[in-house]
């Protein structure tokens, strides 16, 4: 794998990173690395919770869900005797 060299650091950024990677007791190289990974894959994976989610749905979408789980809100009394 080739080598990425990053200069003109923001001297503030540097300083969390340095400080999460002591924190975490990892290199910088893999903050640096997660920190990457996690901003591409929010793009192109599946959302992992459903805090992804939140906010992501058009008003359409979001009608088509309802109406889609609308049979799961109904209750059936005779289950409950």
């Amino acid at each position: 794998m080739q080598q990425i060299t990053i200069r003109g650091l923001d001297p503030a950024v540097e300083k969390k990173i340095r400080n999460i990677a002591r924190h975490q007791n990892k290199s910088i190289n893999q903050v640096i690395k997660e920190i990457i990974h996690k901003e591409f894959r929010r793009d192109h994976a599946p959302a992992s919770s459903l805090a992804a989610l939140a906010g992501g749905w058009t008003r359409d979408e979001a009608d088509a869900f309802e109406q889609a789980i609308a049979s799961c809100e109904q209750i059936d009394e005779e289950m409950w005797k």
